[in-house]
């Protein structure tokens, strides 16, 4: 077992907490940033300058989140209370007080016991702050007890923790001061303008600039030397030296049609400069360029998460902090052409108040603000767009952030799928078939009849009977949400590599890089000879997330297979890959996908010592462990191996690919009983991960014990019906047990799953001519 970091780099948590953002539909992405020849010799000028020429812009966005997202710490800028307030959590105190002209907390370092710290920097304003302070190494570290800033009818005005439901000791990973939450990596990207990490893997330390201590003009248009310098030499026509312009077609404009109850957009549609560089800090994502890239498509400077089992429910809605791009680009308002700056104040980040009065803007209030369309008392909370079309959930402990993706809801998936809706959101005490009913009674039978990708991605994530051809299908549906096809391509990684072929081939030449991207590291499961001739083509493709991820997944064909093109192609692909990992030396995830990339040429010094550089990092970093582990047998040192293992579960005795990795290995030892034990421990502890129970059952049958390997595997299918080598599994253990109906039975369920496997169609055979009925 090889862990890899699909993130890269790690999907930093971007932390500005307003606005939207998307990567654009295939011709909207398609088009770069607006690139302008400056772009090399432009240089920071600050707000102050822009302010010259654009007074009501910088009025609008002083005082912003995006103004406020950093601010020195002083009497001004501090909000919470610091008359030597108090704060406990779990017995860890803190004590929060003035020294003069200076903030100070007394608290647990990183060593465990109290100290003082000045707090040097505000993080954030409404609904709450956060104070950094000063660690060794360069490091900004943002505490974990905040100030709730909501007024106190509302429950603010008070200290509080973000984990306020678990003790966090000083050698915790969620501890403050831990790397996992350091502001120069995870942070300051988002919350800066024009910043260099200035990271030095050497020292382990670093010397973070930046030119503004907040979101700024140049943070989003880009350095503006050239074009201050085009305006205060009078303007004119040609390059004005901005290197993003956000500026709409005046003729590009929502317009009402007689007798339509929804505006349309008149004129060209957006370019997606907008949406790209909002993106940028509003989504799920790491970061693929040391230096900002204004002139470059998102997803040459990022990679973004899709819609993972982790972050989003099975239909799409948000779950983990996602941060509005993965949920915009499901959104019909996207399909439509409807841009950040079409509902936000692109300064001021403010939607007009109601919120309805925005969404009136193309929805008419007299077909849609009426009971009729609601079915709630017009002068209700109910009756809100926003409570119907943009359910909230609550993050960090107090911050309420509304899912983007503006969905229609939908309490027949809420039932049939188990996700979240907007109905008993509101109706707590109701159930799903509660809710489901009484949308039956308003709208219809039609709308649940209507299929809607989610039943596709959740039978996906379940490998259920059927989910596979349901993908394929997914993916080739062009009218669906680029981000929704990707993720389906994403998922057929859990199925045959002949049925995910023909899926990948089509989103390999899909416009959309959502799509290449996801396919090139789909790609990974097929056999190298088809890999090869999959990829070889997309090392040129125009956006570096998906031409990086080609490289990475070809780098072990062997030399001989390339021709020279091709592999001038791929050796430049595979130097990016390779940079993007060094820019995130400061993380375990880096190393690990470097340890990767040399174990799969072989070079076992060079992985062996990326991977110990990962956990010298981050002890807690189990997937390193584990693919030393790997490193040391290949090696042929399995006690080394153990020892690696050994010391993963130091840090997660409950982490069952390491027991996974560890059964196997007792395996290789000889050691049985130890092994099924471990297995066992494994299955136990993974269960969503079928492949664990049946390589225990495996264990189980070859020392004889076939009885509890049957049921082992039988009590794994329940919870993967659809998955085919649990099936392969219980027809071959069934026929070497003379239970050869069983066996037949398992075998033509297999077939009818995945027809185009040879190998099971021929055990079919097998098992047919056994029981005395050919074909």
């Amino acid at each position: 077992m090889i862990f890899r970091n699909p993130g890269l780099v790690g999907l930093a948590l971007a932390c500005v907490l307003t606005g939207c953002g998307s990567a654009g539909e295939p011709e909207r992405e398609a088009a770069p940033a607006a690139a302008h020849a400056s772009l090399s010799s432009a240089s920071f000028v600050g707000v102050d300058v822009c302010a010259e020429c654009h007074a009501p812009e910088a009025r609008r966005w002083r005082g912003s989140h995006h103004d406020l997202a950093m601010q020195v710490a002083n009497a001004e800028t501090v909000l919470g209370d610091f008359a030597d307030a108090r704060f406990s959590h779990f017995g860890s105190l803190a004590r929060f007080f003035r020294r003069d002209d200076h903030f100070f907390v007394e608290t647990e370092g990183a060593d465990g016991s109290l100290a003082e710290f000045e707090i040097v920097y505000t993080f954030g304003v409404d609904p709450l702050q956060q104070y950094l302070v000063r660690l060794p190494g360069g490091r900004l570290q943002p505490l974990s007890t905040a100030w709730d800033s909501r007024p106190r009818a509302q429950g603010g005005q008070r200290w509080f923790h973000l984990y306020p439901d678990e003790p966090i000791a000083h050698d915790d990973v969620l501890h403050w001061s831990s790397r996992v939450q350091n502001w120069n990596q995870m942070c300051a990207d988002c919350h800066s303008t024009g910043l260099r990490k200035g990271y030095d893997p050497a020292a382990d330390a670093y010397d973070t600039t930046w030119q503004e201590l907040d979101v700024a003009c140049e943070a989003c248009h880009g350095p503006g030397s050239n074009h201050v310098a085009w305006a205060r030499a009078g303007g004119g026509p040609g390059d004005d030296g901005l290197l993003v312009d956000f500026v709409t077609d005046a003729s590009s404009r929502w317009q009402f049609v007689p007798g339509e109850p929804i505006a349309e957009r008149r004129g060209p549609p957006p370019s997606g400069i907008e949406l790209g560089t909002c993106a940028r800090c509003h989504s799920r994502r790491s970061v693929l360029r040391e230096t900002a890239a204004w002139d470059k498509p998102f997803l040459d400077t990022h990679r973004p998460a899709l819609l993972d089992e982790t972050l989003y429910t099975a239909d799409g809605q948000i779950q983990d902090e996602v941060y509005v791009w993965g949920s915009f680009l499901q959104s019909r308002m996207f399909a439509a052409g409807v841009t950040c700056s079409d509902c936000h104040d692109p300064h001021s980040l403010a939607v007009a108040e109601p919120p309805e009065v925005t969404c009136a803007g193309c929805h008419r209030a007299e077909v849609y603000a009426t009971p009729e369309h609601h079915h709630h008392a017009s002068d209700s909370a109910a009756a809100s767009c926003l409570g119907c079309h943009m359910p909230a959930r609550t993050y960090m402990g107090v911050d309420s952030r509304r899912d983007h993706s503006l969905r229609v809801p939908r309490p027949d998936l809420g039932e049939k799928l188990g996700v979240p809706d907007a109905c008993t959101t509101c109706h707590a005490d109701r159930g799903a078939a509660w809710a489901a009913e009484m949308a039956l009674q308003w709208w219809g039978g039609e709308r649940r009849q209507r299929p809607h990708y989610g039943e596709a991605l959740h039978a996906g994530r379940a490998r259920a009977p059927g989910a596979a051809g349901a993908l394929v299908r997914l993916v080739a549906d062009s009218r669906q949400p680029a981000i929704v096809r990707a993720t389906a391509v994403r998922l057929l990684q859990g199925f045959s590599p002949a049925v995910a072929a023909p899926a990948l081939e089509r989103a390999l030449r899909d416009p959309d890089p959502l799509l290449r991207m996801a396919a090139a590291e789909t790609a990974e499961l097929q056999e190298p000879g088809a890999r090869f001739e999959l990829l070889r083509g997309v090392l040129r493709d125009p956006v570096r997330a998906v031409r990086i991820e080609a490289a990475r997944v070809l780098a072990d064909v062997p030399a001989e297979q390339w021709d020279a093109s091709s592999r001038r192609a791929f050796e430049a692909a595979l130097g990016e890959y390779r940079r993007v990992q060094r820019f995130g030396a400061d993380t375990p995830e880096a190393h690990l996908n470097l340890g990767v990339l040399h174990a799969r040429s072989d070079a076992l010094a060079q992985a062996r010592a990326e991977y110990e550089t990962a956990l010298r990092l981050a002890p807690w970093f189990v997937p390193a462990y584990v693919n030393l582990a790997d490193i040391e047998r290949r090696r042929g040192d399995e006690d080394a191996a153990e020892a690696a293992l050994q010391r993963a579960l130091v840090q997660a005795p409950e982490n069952a690919a390491v027991h996974f990795a560890l059964g196997l290995g007792l395996v290789r030892q000889q050691r049985a009983d130890e092994a099924l034990a471990a297995l066992a421990r494994a299955a136990e502890l993974g269960p969503d991960n079928s492949h664990y129970s049946y390589v225990y059952a495996v264990g189980l049958h070859s020392g004889g014990r076939t009885p509890e390997a049957l049921g082992v595997l039988a009590k794994a299918r329940a919870r993967h019906p659809g998955d085919a080598e649990l099936l392969l599994g219980l027809s071959l253990l069934s026929r070497d047990a003379g239970d050869t109906a069983a066996a037949l039975a398992h075998a033509r369920t297999l077939v009818e799953l995945v027809p185009e496997d040879q190998a099971a169609v021929q055990l079919l055979r097998e098992i047919e001519a056994a029981a005395g009925r050919p074909d």
